[in-house]
C-alpha cells in the first residue's frame, strides 16, 4: 500500500487553518453544511481516533448509522495491515497539514470489504488539540473497471496467441510491432525479437512491390482482403499467403500502421498446379462426364467440380471452388467415413473405394441418393495430395426399383388379402361355436356363486374376453364380407376413447401429448362403433408414426353449423405429407413407408368404411406443418338438432 502526500508543501499552512474551523463555535455549522454537501464521506478523529464527526456520505460509504459511527473508534473501520496507515501519519508532527492518500479496503456494516481511497489530513485547534480528518471515496466500481479491463485485455491476448494464422501489426516504415506465435512459425523464426528487428520489404516479400501495392489498396479502400502474395520464409522458402489488412489511424486521419492476418495457401497452391499440369484430355474427360466428379485436397477444400457436380447439387463450379469444404455436401460423419475406407485395404485397396451408396445434400438442403466410387492422388514421394469421387445420380434408378417393388408388393398382397379372407370366413365359423359355449357356461358358473366369491372376478374376466374374441370373429366374418357389419347409434366420442384406450400405453406414445377437444353434447351418428374405431385407431396411430412418437396429436370434435353433420379432425406436428401425395393418400397400396412395413390398405379402408356411413374423408398438409384429417358423419336421423 503506497500513500501520497498531494499537498503542494506552500499550502499546508493554509489547509492547517481551514480545518480547524470546525473549533469555532460560529463556523462549526457552516463546516458542518459544506461537509453534508460533498460528494466523499468525511469523518473527523481525535488523538485517541475517536470518531467525533461523520458526514451523510460516510455513513452511505460504510453502512453505519450517523450515531453508530460516532460510537466508534476509526481503527473498526480498517483491517491491520491499514490501521498503520493511520497510526504512521500520527506519529510524525511533520505532516500535518498534509493530505496522504492511500486505497485501502474498508470494512462496512454487513462485515464486507470495500474498496475506498481514503485521504488522511492532520490538524491542532487553538488549543494544540491534535485532529484527524479522513475523507472517503468509493472506488468499487473503478477497481470493478479496471479488474474487468484488465481480464478483457489478458482474453484478447489469449486469443491473439491461439489463433493459428499469422496476426500481426506492422509500421507503416516497414517494422513488425507485434505479432503472434502462428506467424513466427510460418516464416521460420523461433526468437521472436529478432523477428520484430527484420525489414518487412527486404526480408519478407519476395516481391518488394507487392508491399507497395499494399499500402497503395488500403489508402485507396481503406482496407486489403485475400491479396495473394509470396513471403520468404527465415531459411529462404517461398510460401504463397493470402493478405487482409486494415490501416493504423491517428486523431487526425493518418495512417501510422498497420494490422491484419496471413493464410498460407502454400499447399493448396501447390496441388491447383499439380492437378492443372494433368493431361488436357483428362480435364475434356471430367468436364464432359454425366456423373458428378469432385475432387478434394487432404484439408476437405474443393478443387474440381465439374458440370455433372452442378447438375446433381445445384452449386456452380464457382460457388465451391477454394470457398466450400467437403463436408456441406456430405452429411455429418460421411466424409471420415470415405477416408476411412479410402486409406483401408477392405474396400478396394489403400487408395481406393468400389462403390458405395449413400445420400448428399444439394443446395437446397435436399437429400440426393447416390453412388460413389473414388480414389487418392499421390504425389512421387507417395504423400497423399489429394482425393477424387465419382459421383452417380441414383434417383432414377431407385425410382424405378420401388415401383417395381410397390408392384410386386400389390400383387403379392392382393393374393394375401384373397386368401386371408377365405382363410377368416373358415377360422371365424370353427371358432364361434367354442367361443359361445364359453360364454354360456362361464356365465352360468358366475350365477351359481356368490357375490363375495373371488372366483365371480376370475370368471367375469373369461367372458369379458371371450366377448373381445366374439368381436375380433365378427370383425374377420366383415372382412370375409361374410356378415353385413350392423349399424346403430353410435356415440363419437366414445368411440375416439375407446380406440385411445388401447393405444396410449402403447411405447409409440409415451412422448405424444393428446389434446382433445370434444363437443361434450355431441349428438349421435348412424354408425357401426367398431369400424368407427377401426378408422379413428388407424388415423391416430399414422399421426404418431409421423411424428416419430414425439409431438402433439389434437383430436377435436364438433357439430356442422346446420347441424346435420358431425366433424372430427385429427391434427399432427408431424413432416406433413407433400403434395404430390395428397391426391393418392386414399389409393388402396399406395404408402410411403418402406417396402415390408405397411401394406398402403390402412387409409383405403378407412376410406370405404366412412363412404358406407355416408360421410367424407379428407387431409390438409404442408410439408413441416404437420397433417389433419377430416370426418364428416351424418347425425343419426331423429338426433339431428336441426330436426327437433
Amino acid at each position: 500500500m503506497m500513500a501520497k502526500n498531494l499537498s503542494p508543501p506552500n499550502k499546508r499552512k493554509r489547509n492547517t487553518h481551514r480545518l480547524t474551523l470546525v473549533n469555532g463555535k460560529g463556523e462549526a455549522g457552516m463546516f458542518q453544511a459544506i461537509a453534508e454537501l460533498g460528494n466523499d464521506g468525511i469523518l473527523v478523529f481525535n488523538s485517541n481516533y475517536q470518531i467525533e464527526f461523520a458526514n451523510r456520505m460516510a455513513s452511505e460509504i460504510t453502512g453505519f448509522s450517523h450515531d453508530a459511527l460516532l460510537k466508534m473508534n476509526i481503527f473498526s473501520l480498517l483491517d491491520k495491515p491499514q490501521q498503520a496507515f493511520v497510526e504512521n501519519i500520527f506519529i510524525h508532527p511533520e505532516r500535518y497539514g498534509e493530505k496522504v492518500c492511500s486505497e485501502v479496503r474498508l470494512i462496512t456494516s454487513d462485515s464486507q470489504m470495500k474498496e475506498v481511497e481514503i485521504c488522511i489530513a492532520l490538524a491542532r485547534t487553538s488549543h494544540q488539540v491534535r485532529k484527524g480528518y479522513a475523507y472517503l471515496k468509493d472506488i468499487t466500481d473503478r477497481k470493478k473497471f479496471e479488474r474487468d479491463l484488465k481480464n478483457s485485455e489478458e482474453r484478447l491476448r489469449r486469443l491473439f496467441e491461439r489463433v493459428r494464422h499469422g496476426l500481426f501489426i506492422s509500421s507503416r516504415e516497414g517494422r513488425f510491432m507485434e505479432c503472434n506465435q502462428a506467424l513466427l512459425d510460418m516464416l521460420g523464426y523461433t526468437n521472436k525479437k529478432e523477428f520484430l528487428r527484420i525489414d518487412i520489404v527486404r526480408e519478407v516479400y519476395a516481391n518488394p512491390r507487392d508491399r507497395e501495392i499494399f499500402m497503395e489498396r488500403i489508402k485507396r479502400d481503406g482496407f486489403v482482403k485475400d491479396m495473394e502474395v509470396e513471403f520468404k520464409k527465415k531459411d529462404g522458402e517461398n510460401i504463397t499467403i493470402l493478405l487482409t489488412g486494415y490501416p493504423i489511424l491517428t486523431d487526425a486521419g493518418q495512417i501510422v500502421g498497420y494490422e491484419g492476418i496471413n493464410l498460407d495457401i502454400t499447399d493448396r497452391k501447390r496441388i491447383e498446379d499439380e492437378l492443372r499440369e494433368a493431361n488436357e484430355f483428362f480435364t475434356n474427360l471430367i468436364e464432359s462426364s454425366v456423373d458428378g466428379i469432385i475432387a478434394t485436397d487432404m484439408k476437405g477444400n474443393i478443387i474440381i467440380f465439374n458440370k455433372g457436380a452442378e447438375t446433381l447439387t445445384g452449386y456452380k463450379a464457382e460457388e465451391v471452388i477454394g470457398k466450400l469444404h467437403i463436408t456441406q455436401i456430405y452429411p455429418p460423419g460421411i466424409a471420415k467415413e470415405i477416408m476411412y475406407r479410402l486409406r483401408s485395404p477392405e474396400y478396394g485397396g489403400v487408395g481406393k473405394l468400389l462403390p458405395y451408396q449413400f445420400n448428399i445434400v444439394n443446395k437446397h438442403g435436399d437429400m440426393i441418393p447416390i453412388q460413389i466410387s473414388a480414389s487418392l492422388i499421390y504425389n512421387r514421394a507417395g504423400e497423399e495430395l489429394a482425393s477424387v469421387g465419382i459421383f452417380t445420380d441414383l434417383r432414377q434408378r431407385l425410382l424405378m426399383e420401388k415401383k417395381l417393388q410397390e408392384t410386386h408388393l400389390q400383387l403379392v398382397s392382393s393374393e394375401k388379402m384373397a386368401s386371408l379372407g377365405k382363410l377368416a370366413a373358415g377360422i371365424a365359423h370353427e371358432i364361434n361355436n367354442p367361443l359361445g359355449g364359453i360364454l354360456i357356461y362361464s356365465s352360468l358358473m358366475m350365477e351359481d356363486l356368490p357375490e363375495e366369491d373371488p372366483k365371480r372376478n376370475d370368471l367375469a374376466r373369461i367372458v369379458q374376453e371371450a366377448g373381445r374374441c366374439k368381436d375380433i370373429v365378427k370383425s374377420l366374418l366383415e372382412f370375409a364380407r361374410q356378415t353385413e357389419p350392423k349399424k346403430e347409434p353410435a356415440d363419437i366420442n366414445r368411440a375416439i376413447n375407446d380406440g385411445l384406450f388401447f393405444l396410449v400405453n402403447q411405447a409409440l406414445f409415451h412422448n405424444i401429448r393428446i389434446v382433445k377437444e370434444f363437443d361434450p353434447f355431441l349428438p349421435l351418428v348412424q354408425g357401426n362403433a367398431s369400424q368407427l374405431k377401426q378408422v379413428f385407431m388407424n388415423i391416430i396411430v399414422n399421426a404418431a408414426e409421423a411424428m416419430y412418437g414425439n409431438g402433439t396429436l389434437t383430436i377435436k370434435t364438433s357439430l356442422s353449423p346446420e347441424g346435420k353433420m358431425v366433424w372430427i379432425e385429427f391434427t399432427d406436428t408431424g413432416e406433413g405429407i407433400p403434395d404430390e401425395n395428397l391426391s393418392r393418400i386414399f389409393d388402396p397400396f399406395f404408402t410411403t413407408k418402406d417396402v415390408g412395413k405397411g401394406t398402403g390398405l390402412g387409409l383405403a379402408t378407412s376410406f370405404g368404411i366412412i363412404e358406407e356411413h355416408g360421410g367424407k374423408i379428407s387431409v390438409q398438409s404442408k410439408v413441416g406443418e404437420g397433417a389433419t384429417f377430416a370426418i364428416e358423419l351424418p347425425v343419426h336421423p331423429g338426433n339431428s338438432p336441426a330436426e327437433k
